[in-house]
């Protein structure tokens, strides 16, 4: 079992920043890759970025290439999204799940609550 929580979101004006965290809690993390996905109202949830525990191996979808950073922390089981360059179109519920590391969220076992980030123009 693995328990996922986020936090760091909230409203920031287009170009700004903002730093999303997600703790993780489970005997059997290692086996996991993390995701960060997003949903805004109306849409489908869709693929943001994804990082690998065993090897820190990443990747983005191409819409936060080039702003975006995921990074994880083992000591603290801990995996950040850090978003710079915020536009109005980033606007979403941001979730953090742990699964097989696809872009696909079907593929993802565990997912937290999720956080709001509100970007405004």
């Amino acid at each position: 079992q693995v328990q996922l929580v986020e936090s760091g979101g909230g409203l920031v004006q287009a170009g700004g920043s903002l730093r999303l965290s997600c703790a993780a809690s489970g005997r059997t993390l290692s086996r996991y890759a993390m995701g960060w996905f997003r949903q805004a109202p109306g849409k489908e949830r869709e693929f943001v970025s994804a990082i690998r525990w065993s090897d820190g191996y990443r990747y983005y979808a191409d819409s936060v290439k080039g702003r975006f950073t995921i990074s994880r922390d083992h000591a603290k089981n801990t995996v950040y999204l850090q978003m710079n360059s915020l536009k109005p179109e980033d606007t979403a519920v941001y979730y953090c799940a742990a699964g097989d590391g696809t872009v696909v969220a079907g593929r993802y076992d565990y997912w937290g609550p999720g956080t709001q980030v509100t970007v405004s123009s």
